[in-house]
């Protein structure tokens, strides 16, 4: 699969609508991933392979207001830290605003209160026995951040070598107070939005960490607590 995975807005549309229903994941996308083959091999007929230029962090700083892009790293290693994850926050209440972020075509939001910090994406030291998903640990300012490859995460039965092979991973992004961060490969900027903007999750035992969909702009809303839990658990996405 290729990084165009999902530019048709058709098959993003019939993903996230999958992947907030009640049936089960895996009848929902079956038909979703026929349809993202069909599409992938057709944009890969007739559209060039475009390779975009790194952002630079100035540039990143101006398109993405109030949030802090940390550049410091430390090459050290420090003894392992327990994971601590913050208490249950009111984030959804009211409007709130949303850092919007892309990975393998697909655009996901956290909310900015929910939003632990933005860092440049340094040496990752790798670790056995692991999840697939756990690339290891980045050590940033003496803090031991653990780094999760998101596109296996959130999508792992779209996950093969070519789609991993085609990521460019630039920015991890933390999670509220915990040591836990999703990988992105590029920033697309913050956005005030309002609980209507939202189709919500209605099923609270399926897919906990998709608080819901942003309608307008067709991408995932992240439930950080509940997304910390999963990964407390060494679970992915597929996971209750």
């Amino acid at each position: 699969m290729s990084k165009q995975l999902f530019a048709n807005e058709k098959v993003v549309t019939q993903y996230l609508g999958a992947l907030l229903s009640d049936d089960e994941p895996t009848k929902d996308l079956e038909p979703v991933a026929k349809l993202l083959e069909q599409v992938t091999y057709e944009e890969q007929k007739e559209q060039p392979v475009i390779v975009e230029p790194v952002v630079e962090v100035e540039k990143l700083n101006k398109q993405v207001s109030n949030v802090e892009i940390d550049t410091h790293q430390e090459q050290h290693v420090v003894p392992e830290q327990e994971v601590v994850v913050g208490g249950e926050a009111d984030y959804f209440d009211g409007e709130f605003q949303a850092l919007f972020f892309e990975v393998a075509g697909l655009t996901l939001a956290v909310p900015l209160k929910a939003l632990g910090g933005i860092h440049e994406l340094g040496e990752v030291n790798h670790l056995f026995g692991k999840p697939k998903w756990f690339k290891g640990v980045m050590i940033n300012r003496e803090e031991k951040l653990n780094v999760v490859d998101t596109a296996r995460w959130v999508m792992p039965e779209k996950y093969d070598e070519q789609l991993e092979a085609s990521l460019n991973y630039q920015y991890l992004i933390t999670l509220g107070d915990s040591q836990w961060g999703l990988l992105a490969e590029k920033l697309i900027n913050n956005i005030t939005l309002s609980k209507e903007d939202v189709k919500w999750r209605t099923n609270n035992s399926k897919r906990p960490w998709l608080a819901g969909v942003i309608k307008e702009k067709m991408c995932a809303l992240i439930d950080v607590n509940n997304l910390n839990g999963l990964l407390e658990k060494g679970l992915d996405s597929r996971h209750k």
